[in-house]
Order: C-alpha cells, then sequence, then structure tokens
C-alpha cells in the first residue's frame, strides 16, 4: 500500500521545488547556527576543564557539531538538486544519489535526536563532574608551588570572581580546607601552632574564604576573615546581617550556566531536525513525481508522488532484507577472493 500518496500538477511541482529551494537555504543557516553553538559549548567545557572531573559532558557538544555540519553538507546538496528539479536535462543525474541522500538524512536526524537526548541526559553527570572537579579545585588552591596545580589558584579565584559564586555548594566550604600553604605561615605564632594543634588532621582551619568570594557591591569593606566570629567586626551579626560575600556555590552557577547553554543548543537542534525531517519529505515527493516523468516533453503532465511506496513494516522488512543480501553477497566474495 503507497504511503500517503498526493497527485502533483506541473504547477504544484514548480512550487513544491521553490519550497524546497528555500527549506534546503533555511537548513543551511539553522546548520552553521547548531554548529556555531556546538563549537562554542565545546570551547566553554574546555575553558573550566580543570574544575571537572571527566570530559563525558564533551559529548554533547561533539554530537551538536556533527548534527551541524552534517545538516549543512545534506542541505547545500538538496540546494543543488532542487534547481535542477525542473530541467530534464540536469536532474537525471541526480538519481543515483537519491538513495544514498535518503539514507544519509535519516542517520543525520537520528544524530539530531542523539543531541537533544544528551543535553538532558548528561546534565546528572555534569553536575558530578563539577562536584569532584571543584571539591579537588579548591582542596589543590594552596598548591602554587606543586607541578600540575600551579595554576589552580588562579583557575579558581578567576571562576568566583567571574561567577560571582564561593565554593563548591557554598562558601563555608573554605572553612572545611587549608587554602593557605604552610609557606606562608609563621610557625612561631601561638595562634597558628593552636590553630593546628586543634585540627586532628594538622590543618590550618579557619573560618575564611579567599578574597575572590568578595562581592564589590557590597557598600562595606569586604569582612573575609573571621566570619562567624561578631565580635571581630564593628556593628556586625554574622547570622542577621546580609553577607558581603558571594554565598551562591560554584557548582550551581556554573551547572545553571551551562545547562542555559545546552538549552540553547537543543533549540537550534530542534530547528535543524524539523526542518530536515521537512526537506527530507519534500524531497521525496518531488523524487517520486519526477520518476513518472520520462521526457522533455512530459514535464507539464500531472503525475503522482508519495512517501512510501509500501507501509512502514513492509519498508522496514524490505530494507532490512536487502541490507543482509548486501551483506550476504560480500561475504560470499570475500572468501571466494581468499
Amino acid at each position: 500500500m503507497v504511503l500517503m500518496k498526493a497527485k502533483l500538477t506541473f504547477q504544484k511541482r514548480v512550487k513544491l521545488a521553490q519550497t524546497l529551494w528555500l527549506l534546503s537555504w533555511l537548513s543551511v543557516l539553522v546548520g552553521c547556527l547548531t554548529f556555531g553553538m556546538g563549537i562554542f559549548l565545546k570551547v566553554q567545557l574546555w575553558i573550566h576543564n580543570e574544575v571537572m572531573d571527566n570530559t563525558a559532558a564533551h559529548a554533547v557538544p561533539n554530537t551538536v557539531i556533527t548534527a551541524g555540519l552534517v545538516a549543512i553538507l545534506l542541505s547545500l546538496f538538496v540546494g543543488k538538486i532542487s534547481q535542477d528539479s525542473l530541467d530534464m536535462t540536469k536532474y537525471p543525474r541526480w538519481k543515483p544519489f537519491m538513495t544514498a541522500y535518503f539514507v544519509i538524512a535519516v542517520l543525520s536526524c537520528s544524530v539530531c535526536l542523539a543531541a537533544l537526548v544528551l543535553s538532558v541526559a548528561m546534565r546528572g553527570s555534569l553536575e558530578e563532574s563539577l562536584k569532584i572537579g571543584l571539591r579537588n579545585g579548591i582542596r589543590f588552591y594552596k598548591d602554587t608551588d606543586t607541578p600540575g596545580r600551579c595554576y589552580q589558584k588562579r583557575t579558581i579565584d578567576k571562576l568566583q570572581m567571574d561567577f560571582q559564586c564561593c565554593g563548591n555548594n557554598h562558601y563555608k566550604d573554605w572553612f572545611e580546607v587549608q587554602w593557605i600553604s604552610n609557606r606562608y605561615l609563621d610557625f612561631s605564632s601561638k595562634e597558628v601552632k593552636d590553630r593546628i594543634k586543634s585540627n586532628v588532621d594538622g590543618r590550618y582551619l579557619m573560618d575564611s574564604v579567599p578574597f575572590s568570594c568578595c562581592n564589590p557591591s557590597s557598600p562595606r569593606p569586604c569582612i573575609q576573615v573571621q566570619i562567624t566570629n561578631n565580635s571581630a567586626h564593628y556593628s556586625y551579626s554574622y547570622q542577621t546581617d546580609e553577607l558581603n560575600i558571594w554565598v551562591r556555590g560554584c557548582r550551581e552557577a556554573l551547572l545553571n550556566y551551562y545547562t542555559g547553554i545546552m538549552a540553547t543548543n537543543s533549540a537550534a537542534v530542534s530547528m535543524s531536525l524539523i526542518l530536515q525531517v521537512s526537506v527530507l519529505v519534500s524531497l521525496r515527493y518531488l523524487q517520486t513525481s519526477m520518476d513518472k516523468i520520462t521526457g522533455v516533453e512530459d514535464m507539464e503532465t500531472d503525475s503522482e508522488g508519495f512517501l512510501l511506496e509500501k507501509g512502514v513494516g513492509e519498508t522496514l522488512n524490505s530494507t532490512i532484507e536487502k541490507t543482509k543480501a548486501l551483506f550476504k553477497s560480500n561475504q560470499v566474495e570475500t572468501e571466494g577472493g581468499g
């Protein structure tokens, strides 16, 4: 049974070819946008690679970039076909490539769907990666003279200033690590000795945060040391006053940032998918209607176009059988050559 058959007059075929040309170039533009958004996300992930535990999240931009690039190439191909579709001296040369195009187009739509699924599925993985990466970054903040960690302090400070955040989950994360290197501590000081002795692990812990946690919009000079000690600061109440440091954790800030970019990527991929499906269906109707025309003298006659020559189930079974037959023939040729 022919699926979605439609009768197309010459005028309708002309309009279909014009629409297909327009859709193909719109698809090229959206493909460029998708490709660019994928590159942007890739670069942003790479910039903050030091505060991530793994690179699993890069699967999202990699898939989006692939989807955008394939959409551009396929749409340019269809644009050329649509130009030649009403010229019987040029159109026949495209017929051998039609099957390959439809197969690649279906795969391209599958890549778009995969990109959409990954954009949602990878959020949890990204959050866990940021959690572990930021925790390690804060722990190694003081190791400015350790090979491989020399720039960790600069990375964390820049991150906290750029994203107006502090710590991993919140600013109190800094209370749980020694973020000042021993080389900058005066071990002859009684205060330093007492603070180290009071800790089981022998670490110098403080209720303080780095300067990069300070909120420059606050009218009061930044209180970044002895944050929980009300008596250490004039007219200050830790429990009731609004702190003049960032209280939002950097994991939440980065996750929101990347989620926003991924949402934009998903929108671009969705637009690309819709356009690719539209182009695929339009070209299929144009192809099947043009196959009934044998020469220039038949160009203005009516013809029928359809989406599938058989039902969906029959088409799938036929495709599977043809694929099996192709593999069998290749196997026989290989054995014969051996």
